[in-house]
């Protein structure tokens, strides 16, 4: 193989490397949903609802998805409790590969819902591990029911409305869709249950101690 030929090859492939990049970079612009591939570090404690809401936009901004106004599918407590399910705009939602996870807030909240450990990627495109995987991290913070809806005020389901890192507790789904029992709970994507820990249940050990790792769901509304 003489000089030419070498460099050419090297040329091609240096252009077909970057068209790849190129489309994957298109493709992750017009994301509008991702599992975070981490959490802001402090357990339950994500500055409220609204630093939530920041660490998905920093992460979608860093993926080259910022164009996109972002919030984390939390629901708070209390007096002005806050649903998931109407945070996050009406869809459809596509995750970074394009993939469609649900068209619209009620087939998102239906057992037709696409979201499983394929396709629940991170905003890198990338997959999370799921329980089969060592660590586990596929309990995602929520706070909701099942429908995306609040916590009646009682029993503490938002780590004090995303504010504590050590007593309370959140309610976490799976979104790899597997758990301990081969029942509802266990395969819910946003309401399987509730952390807990020797140190109160939103320390950040407390949530990598049940499979988690203080990850969020990240929706465009836009």
């Amino acid at each position: 193989m003489n000089k030419t030929t070498t460099l050419c090859l090297g040329m091609t492939a240096a252009l077909l490397s970057l068209g790849l990049s190129g489309a994957a970079q298109a493709q992750q612009s017009n994301m509008t949903f991702f599992l975070t591939s981490a959490g802001p570090g402090k357990g339950g404690d994500l500055g409220g609802i609204d630093g939530a809401d920041r660490h998905c936009q920093t992460l979608a901004q860093g993926a080259g998805a910022g164009g996109h106004t972002w919030h984390a599918y939390l629901s708070t407590q209390g007096a002005n409790a806050v649903n998931a399910r109407d945070r996050i705009g009406r869809g459809p939602w596509r995750n970074a590969k394009g993939e469609v996870i649900a068209q619209s807030v009620d087939d998102l909240h239906s057992a037709n819902n696409k979201i499983n450990k394929q396709t629940a990627l991170s905003e890198k495109g990338e997959p999370i591990n799921g329980r089969t995987d060592t660590p586990n991290r596929h309990d995602v913070l929520t706070g909701s029911q099942p429908d995306g809806r609040a916590f009646a005020a009682g029993d503490d389901r938002t780590c004090g409305n995303w504010s504590k890192s050590g007593q309370g507790s959140a309610m976490v789904g799976h979104h790899d869709r597997q758990g301990l029992r081969d029942d509802d709970a266990s395969k819910s994507w946003n309401s399987s249950h509730p952390s807990r820990g020797p140190d109160g249940g939103c320390s950040q050990a407390d949530l990598k101690s049940t499979g988690g790792d203080g990850l969020l769901y990240c929706f465009a509304t836009n």
